[in-house]
């Protein structure tokens, strides 16, 4: 006794074109290594070291606090003068803009203000007409 197995009629498999594939390519990045002198580089024996002009440079003034005993250092003049400059300018570009903006301001809330009444005004009629 056989069992009857079926047999799939498959279709014939697609002509696909063949598609060739090129692996990408890559620049790779270079430099021009820099040259760096040993730690121990010494110049030769024949040759002289010229003498560095070397100019000490005065230690900043300090204010010493006396109750806390901190020794406070004093700013350059041309800090000093740069920080006076900035504060003065924008106190005064503050004060000067303050009292030109403050009636726009004031209007323009006024108009706003008047805007969200009138709109309260109309949601109110609203409402009462639809309760009648």
């Amino acid at each position: 006794m056989s069992i009857p197995i079926p047999s799939a009629n498959l279709p014939k498999p697609l002509d696909l074109p063949r598609i060739d594939f090129k692996p990408p390519s890559a620049r790779i990045p270079s430099y021009r290594p820099m040259v760096v002198p040993p730690a121990d580089l010494e110049p030769p024996e024949d040759v002289e070291a010229e003498e560095k002009e070397t100019t000490e440079t005065p230690e900043p003034p300090t204010l010493k606090i006396p109750v806390i005993d901190i020794q406070m250092p004093i700013p350059e003049t041309a800090v000093v003068v740069t920080a006076v400059t900035t504060a003065v300018i924008a106190v005064t570009t503050t004060t000067v803009t303050q009292s030109l903006f403050e009636p726009i301001k004031k209007k323009v809330q006024k108009q706003l203000q008047a805007k969200v009444n009138k709109w309260k005004e109309n949601r109110k009629k609203k409402k009462e007409s639809l309760e009648s």
